[in-house]
């Protein structure tokens, strides 16, 4: 639940986490410019968690501000004061320019310990994890910060409330293409990623009809279907797949095979989430990340060559757009919600209320409480997807007369 900060906030910090997405960087703007307004410094923490947790006390804060200009601080100099001048075009540039990482404060491994923490791991395995929360917190102190803004999705932002249940006061902003994070119906990046795919299957279209093939497009999406889903409706994606609900490849391939007969071209569009149910196991590959993650193999091409044995006349081009969709500037909608998002943050700053996470839900912005882990990923509805025809369920598309 929310709190209430009883001293006012003269600086804050912000640091992106995880994946970048096209819009972080105008909710930093945002933020900045909504920040000098109250009277509030803002210090950029770059490389998301890494920087607030392995920054080193040992050395005065001015000789770990990071300079593009001097190459001996783009490693581990982890600070970047920002103000006006220093994002006022940023919001034009996709990424993040704190840059950003998967790590997990609470789950660092003692391989990954810097030269002055590397007495805390004296003793233990290298693929041992440390709980480094007692650092960040002193991190804190030591720059003088009366709270974090992050932006993140649900992994960053669940180390967010690990923090202010430790009285730290956090505010957390959504951003995910997957549009997951539980509490709010969008996150920053979404619609861009929605928008990128339909641009790209819409112009493979013609190379597909050329030689009659059938394309398995990737999507992220680990734990949700959402980005599959809308990208399957407005491209008119022949079948689609999911995390939520499973499929099966002897029913898919049947639905693939009647989709090319029917296509003067036969060719045919198949979209599906990397976290995609087939009914089967996915093999999964490399040790886990920060957050317990392990990388499933490339479910396209693993789908590719099941369909493969089950048509072999056919032949399947599985194709990853995860990371097309997550490069360049955002769109209008993304740049419109990140300005939205971290306004409503800083309106809960000056208010003083901490502990909560901008949303947007029902059509309007909201604050919410920060999701921890205990929190699920949202999830797309089982009804809006047809468990048979692996599409759309437009029937779902009802509503009551609302007059003028």
């Amino acid at each position: 639940m929310p709190g209430q900060i009883k001293s006012p906030v003269r600086t804050l910090g912000v640091l992106t986490g995880g994946g970048d997405v096209p819009g972080l960087n105008a909710a930093i703007k945002a933020l900045v410019y909504r920040a000098e307004t109250l009277g509030i410094s803002v210090i950029g923490l770059r490389y998301g968690w890494r920087g607030i947790t392995f920054l080193n006390r040992n050395r005065p804060r001015e000789e770990q501000i990071f300079r593009a200009d001097d190459p001996q601080t783009w490693d581990d100099h982890y600070l970047l004061p920002l103000n006006r001048q220093n994002t006022r075009t940023i919001d034009r540039q996709g990424g993040t320019i704190l840059l950003s990482t998967r790590t997990n404060p609470a789950r660092v491994r003692v391989s990954e310990l810097p030269e002055h923490l590397k007495h805390r791991g004296e003793g233990r395995d290298a693929q041992e994890y440390l709980d480094l929360t007692d650092e960040v917190l002193a991190n804190i102190e030591f720059l003088g910060l009366d709270g974090l803004v992050v932006i993140g999705g649900d992994d960053t932002l669940s180390y967010g409330a690990v923090l202010g249940a430790k009285g730290v006061p956090v505010w957390g902003i959504p951003k995910t293409m997957d549009n997951d994070v539980p509490g709010t119906d969008y996150c920053i990046g979404f619609q861009t990623a929605i928008n990128r795919a339909s641009e790209f299957i819409g112009r493979l279209r013609s190379t597909l009809g050329s030689h009659s093939e059938t394309a398995l497009f990737r999507l992220f999406g680990r734990d949700a279907g959402f980005t599959a889903l809308e990208t399957a409706i407005v491209t008119w994606a022949d079948r689609l797949l999911i995390p939520e609900v499973p499929a099966n490849i002897d029913q898919l391939a049947e639905l693939v095979a009647s989709d090319r007969r029917n296509n003067p071209n036969h060719y045919s569009i198949v979209v599906l989430s990397e976290g995609a149910n087939l009914g089967m196991p996915v093999p999964e590959v490399g040790p886990e990340d920060a957050y317990g993650h392990r990388k499933k193999a490339n479910v396209a091409e693993f789908l590719a060559e099941q369909l493969s044995k089950r048509l072999p006349g056919v032949r399947f081009l599985p194709i990853d757009l995860t990371y097309i969709l997550r490069s360049g500037e955002p769109d209008v909608y993304d740049r419109h919600m990140a300005i939205y998002f971290a306004n409503m943050a800083m309106s809960l700053v000056e208010q003083g209320i901490h502990g909560a996470m901008a949303g947007y839900r029902e059509g309007k912005i909201i604050y919410t409480d920060l999701p921890g882990k205990d929190k699920p990923p949202r999830r797309v509805n089982p009804d809006d997807y047809h468990p048979t025809r692996y599409r759309p369920r437009f029937e779902r598309i009802s509503g009551p007369y609302m007059p003028l």
